[in-house]
Protein backbone atom coordinates (compact mmCIF):
# COMPACT_ATOMS: atom_id res chain seq x y z
CA UNK A 1 0.00 0.00 0.00
CA UNK A 2 2.83 2.41 0.82
CA UNK A 3 4.42 1.76 -2.58
CA UNK A 4 1.18 2.50 -4.42
CA UNK A 5 0.72 5.68 -2.40
CA UNK A 6 4.28 6.72 -3.25
CA UNK A 7 3.57 6.29 -6.97
CA UNK A 8 0.36 8.33 -6.68
CA UNK A 9 2.24 11.12 -4.87
CA UNK A 10 4.92 11.22 -7.58
CA UNK A 11 2.20 11.59 -10.24
CA UNK A 12 0.52 14.30 -8.17
CA UNK A 13 3.83 16.14 -7.79
CA UNK A 14 4.33 16.08 -11.57
CA UNK A 15 0.79 17.30 -12.26
CA UNK A 16 0.96 20.10 -9.69
CA UNK A 17 4.40 21.15 -10.93
CA UNK A 18 3.07 21.33 -14.49
CA UNK A 19 -0.02 23.31 -13.40
CA UNK A 20 2.16 25.85 -11.59
CA UNK A 21 4.43 26.20 -14.63
CA UNK A 22 1.39 26.92 -16.82
CA UNK A 23 0.01 29.41 -14.28
CA UNK A 24 3.36 31.14 -13.93
CA UNK A 25 3.82 31.46 -17.69
CA UNK A 26 0.27 32.72 -18.13
CA UNK A 27 0.83 35.35 -15.47
CA UNK A 28 4.12 36.43 -17.04
CA UNK A 29 2.87 36.46 -20.65
CA UNK A 30 -0.27 38.46 -19.95
CA UNK A 31 1.39 40.83 -17.49
CA UNK A 32 -1.48 40.32 -15.07
CA UNK A 33 -1.48 42.34 -11.90
CA UNK A 34 -3.63 41.97 -8.80
CA UNK A 35 -3.95 45.08 -6.63
CA UNK A 36 -0.85 46.63 -8.19
CA UNK A 37 1.51 43.71 -7.53
CA UNK A 38 4.43 43.23 -9.90
CA UNK A 39 3.61 40.51 -12.49
CA UNK A 40 7.21 39.24 -12.41
CA UNK A 41 7.01 38.71 -8.65
CA UNK A 42 3.68 36.91 -9.02
CA UNK A 43 5.09 34.68 -11.77
CA UNK A 44 8.21 33.86 -9.76
CA UNK A 45 6.14 33.16 -6.65
CA UNK A 46 3.95 30.78 -8.66
CA UNK A 47 7.02 28.90 -9.90
CA UNK A 48 8.42 28.74 -6.35
CA UNK A 49 5.11 27.50 -4.93
CA UNK A 50 4.94 24.78 -7.58
CA UNK A 51 8.52 23.71 -6.90
CA UNK A 52 7.93 23.69 -3.12
CA UNK A 53 4.72 21.71 -3.43
CA UNK A 54 6.29 19.18 -5.79
CA UNK A 55 9.34 18.83 -3.51
CA UNK A 56 7.11 18.22 -0.47
CA UNK A 57 5.10 15.56 -2.31
CA UNK A 58 8.30 13.91 -3.56
CA UNK A 59 9.63 13.84 0.01
CA UNK A 60 6.41 12.13 1.13
CA UNK A 61 6.73 9.65 -1.74
CA UNK A 62 10.35 8.90 -0.82
CA UNK A 63 9.42 8.32 2.84
CA UNK A 64 6.63 5.96 1.81
CA UNK A 65 8.91 4.14 -0.63
CA UNK A 66 11.44 3.57 2.15
CA UNK A 67 8.67 2.25 4.41
CA UNK A 68 7.49 -0.06 1.62
CA UNK A 69 10.98 -1.41 0.89
CA UNK A 70 11.74 -1.98 4.58
CA UNK A 71 8.21 -3.24 5.24
CA UNK A 72 8.15 -1.28 8.48
CA UNK A 73 6.17 1.63 9.84
CA UNK A 74 7.65 5.04 9.08
CA UNK A 75 9.69 6.68 11.82
CA UNK A 76 8.61 9.66 13.89
CA UNK A 77 9.81 12.32 11.41
CA UNK A 78 8.22 10.48 8.48
CA UNK A 79 4.95 10.11 10.36
CA UNK A 80 4.83 13.85 11.09
CA UNK A 81 5.49 14.66 7.42
CA UNK A 82 2.91 12.14 6.18
CA UNK A 83 0.25 13.25 8.67
CA UNK A 84 0.81 16.86 7.61
CA UNK A 85 0.41 15.79 3.98
CA UNK A 86 -2.85 14.06 4.88
CA UNK A 87 -4.13 17.18 6.65
CA UNK A 88 -3.18 19.34 3.65
CA UNK A 89 -5.01 16.97 1.31
CA UNK A 90 -8.09 17.13 3.51
CA UNK A 91 -8.07 20.93 3.53
CA UNK A 92 -7.40 21.16 -0.20
CA UNK A 93 -10.21 18.69 -0.84
CA UNK A 94 -12.60 20.98 1.00
CA UNK A 95 -11.42 23.95 -1.08
CA UNK A 96 -11.39 22.32 -4.51
CA UNK A 97 -14.95 21.02 -4.24
CA UNK A 98 -16.20 24.60 -4.62
CA UNK A 99 -13.49 25.89 -6.94
CA UNK A 100 -12.90 22.98 -9.31
CA UNK A 101 -15.66 20.44 -8.74
CA UNK A 102 -16.50 17.05 -7.34
CA UNK A 103 -13.98 15.20 -9.54
CA UNK A 104 -11.06 17.10 -7.99
CA UNK A 105 -12.58 16.52 -4.55
CA UNK A 106 -12.75 12.77 -5.22
CA UNK A 107 -9.09 12.71 -6.31
CA UNK A 108 -7.98 14.60 -3.20
CA UNK A 109 -10.00 12.29 -0.94
CA UNK A 110 -8.55 9.24 -2.68
CA UNK A 111 -5.03 10.48 -1.99
CA UNK A 112 -6.00 11.32 1.60
CA UNK A 113 -7.36 7.80 2.06
CA UNK A 114 -4.18 6.28 0.62
CA UNK A 115 -2.02 8.33 3.01
CA UNK A 116 -4.12 7.43 6.05
CA UNK A 117 -4.29 3.78 5.02
CA UNK A 118 -0.51 3.63 4.57
CA UNK A 119 -0.03 5.03 8.06
CA UNK A 120 -2.62 2.88 9.79
CA UNK A 121 -1.83 -0.44 8.12
CA UNK A 122 1.73 -0.35 9.41
CA UNK A 123 0.50 0.65 12.87
CA UNK A 124 -1.90 -2.30 12.92
CA UNK A 125 0.77 -4.65 11.67
CA UNK A 126 3.14 -3.61 14.46
CA UNK A 127 0.42 -3.90 17.11
CA UNK A 128 -0.48 -7.43 16.05
CA UNK A 129 3.08 -8.60 16.52
CA UNK A 130 3.07 -9.84 12.93
CA UNK A 131 5.90 -7.59 11.89
CA UNK A 132 8.83 -8.81 9.86
CA UNK A 133 12.39 -9.48 10.82
CA UNK A 134 12.82 -6.55 13.24
CA UNK A 135 11.23 -8.72 15.95
CA UNK A 136 13.56 -11.66 15.25
CA UNK A 137 15.69 -11.06 18.37
CA UNK A 138 12.77 -10.99 20.80
CA UNK A 139 11.18 -14.17 22.14
CA UNK A 140 7.62 -14.84 21.03
CA UNK A 141 4.97 -14.08 23.62
CA UNK A 142 2.33 -16.78 23.33
CA UNK A 143 0.20 -15.22 26.08
CA UNK A 144 -0.90 -12.24 23.93
CA UNK A 145 -4.68 -11.98 23.64
CA UNK A 146 -7.19 -9.52 22.24
CA UNK A 147 -9.30 -9.63 25.40
CA UNK A 148 -8.13 -9.62 28.99
CA UNK A 149 -8.19 -12.94 30.82
CA UNK A 150 -11.01 -13.76 33.22
CA UNK A 151 -10.28 -12.80 36.83
CA UNK A 152 -8.77 -15.54 38.96
CA UNK A 153 -10.42 -16.45 42.27
CA UNK A 154 -8.69 -15.29 45.40
CA UNK A 155 -6.61 -17.87 47.20
CA UNK A 156 -8.40 -19.37 50.16
CA UNK A 157 -11.79 -18.02 49.09
CA UNK A 158 -13.31 -21.49 48.69
CA UNK A 159 -16.74 -21.42 47.10
CA UNK A 160 -17.25 -17.64 47.25
CA UNK A 161 -18.40 -16.33 43.89
CA UNK A 162 -18.56 -12.72 42.77
CA UNK A 163 -21.97 -11.07 43.13
CA UNK A 164 -21.79 -8.82 40.09
CA UNK A 165 -22.39 -10.33 36.65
Amino acid sequence: MAGATAVVLVVEAAVLGFVHIVLGRTTANQSMSIAGMDPDVMSTATYAMGAGTAAFLLLCAALLAVAAVRDRAPGAFARVVLVSAAVVHGLLGALVVGLVGWGAFAVMMLILCLLVLSLTLYAAKGADGAAGDHDAGRPADDDVRDTPPAPRPLEGSGDVKPTSP
